[in-house]
């Protein structure tokens, strides 16, 4: 398969699995490397406005694409079966707490729309829609709203449906997201680009 074929990943073009290879160890080092990669991106804080934004979405999403959903899903359940036992790969984690008290706070919601997101995106990456910059926006932007519905959902069987959901779960965070969507909208057709030039 060629970087042109609609099928084919970005993570399989530039590392292609082969029938006489160890398939399961390419997928297990590239699920590790992805979710190590998570873990830093969660902990960059970038100021912005109106609240400071991690790059935890721009890794997802983009690499939920580069990778394809099966890889991807795998990926991100990784991640978050590492922040349940304990590891601090969360963001505001060890100082807000580790493991599953942590996952079952606020942002557990959002965290199970990582994975959710994670496969879908993977499944529009498996179907060529990192190739051109509209499609990868709209990739991103149903990315973006898988994990947002979960989000504010436990938040609201958390705090109540008499609260600010929306202003406290999605308002704050928009502007910050659309940036980094526009900005994996960019990066991975360049990719692809790139490597039909080499």
């Amino acid at each position: 398969m060629t970087a042109t074929t609609p099928h084919t990943t970005l993570a399989n073009t530039l590392w292609p699995s082969d029938a006489k290879s160890n398939n399961w160890l390419r997928f297990v080092i590239l699920a590790f490397a992805g979710s190590i990669l998570m873990a830093l991106a969660s902990k960059i804080q970038i100021p912005f406005y109106p609240v400071p934004m991690t790059m935890s979405t721009f890794v997802l999403l983009g690499l939920s694409m580069a990778y394809g959903w099966k890889l991807a899903g795998a990926t991100f359940a990784l991640y978050l079966a590492e922040g349940a036992l304990g590891l601090p790969v969360f963001a505001g984690t060890p100082e807000k707490g580790i493991g599953l008290a942590y996952m079952m706070g606020g942002t557990g919601g959002y965290l199970i729309g990582y994975v959710l997101a994670a496969v879908t995106v993977g499944w529009l990456g498996d179907k060529g829609w990192d190739r051109n910059p509209l499609t990868t926006f709209g990739a991103m932007l149903i990315g973006s709203a898988v994990i947002y519905i979960p989000g504010l959902l436990w938040l609201g069987v958390l705090f109540g449906w008499d609260k600010p959901l929306l202003e406290w779960g999605l308002t704050p965070f928009i502007l910050g997201d659309l940036t980094k969507i526009a900005l994996a909208s960019a990066v991975l057709p360049i990719a692809w680009k790139f490597l039909k030039r080499n």
